[in-house]
């Protein structure tokens, strides 16, 4: 539990210095405080899907209650966040980036697109998880739960560690996938529509 707590903060922190650097970088001639920074959206539940769209760095973790947490002035910029039917989209294509930390009870699936990254805070623990990125995206994900689909898509990238039971991973000769501390008691592996079903054991090192 320690260790769980020290790490939300580290992370908090952590995000806290890159809105805080956006933000003043956005207002050169006004100092920026944590409550202009960021900004919390009460009409948002039931996130089921993610989807999120150009030049944001997106933050999920796992809670009891649903919330979403906008570390910017967004309402100023071209940026969207919007909740539509169990599914949160968010785009922003503003030269300063967007960062957007959300905490799901019930997450099942995040795709993201164009230069979009997503980072677990802490790991993910569903039953169940569908993760496609497309483009240039990028995820990191730490994720404890039964099941995984992951597919990368065109040059995206995916950093993957954590443990799952079932796993499908798919991706193209172009994308990069880091699956060294990613254990799956059965996985297949998809690389450009040619499937191979293995342990996971016998993918150690790959």
């Amino acid at each position: 539990m320690k260790t769980q707590i020290l790490s939300f903060v580290t992370i908090a922190a952590i995000v806290l210095g890159i809105s805080n650097t956006t933000l003043a970088a956005a207002k050169k001639d006004s100092a920026a405080t944590n409550s202009e920074a960021s900004t919390v959206l009460t009409n948002v539940s039931r996130i089921n899907k993610i989807e999120v769209r150009g030049n944001v760095e997106l933050y999920v973790s796992d809670g009891t209650a649903d919330q979403v947490k906008v570390y910017n002035r967004y309402y100023a910029e071209s940026a969207v966040v919007q909740n539509q039917n169990g599914v949160l989209h968010i785009a922003s294509y503003s030269d300063q980036k967007l960062v957007v930390w959300i905490t799901a009870n019930d997450l099942r699936s995040i795709t993201a697109y164009d230069n979009a990254e997503v980072r677990s805070f802490g790991k993910l623990s569903p039953i169940e998880l569908d993760v496609t990125l497309h483009n240039n995206a990028y995820a990191k994900l730490d994720i404890d739960g039964f099941s995984a689909n992951i597919t990368v898509n065109d040059r995206a990238k995916a950093d993957l560690t954590g443990n799952v039971t079932e796993c499908s991973l798919r991706y193209s000769y172009s994308a990069s996938v880091n699956s060294t501390y990613f254990v799956a008691a059965n996985i297949t592996r998809t690389v450009d529509a040619v499937s191979i079903v293995k342990k996971d054991q016998e993918w150690a090192g790959l």
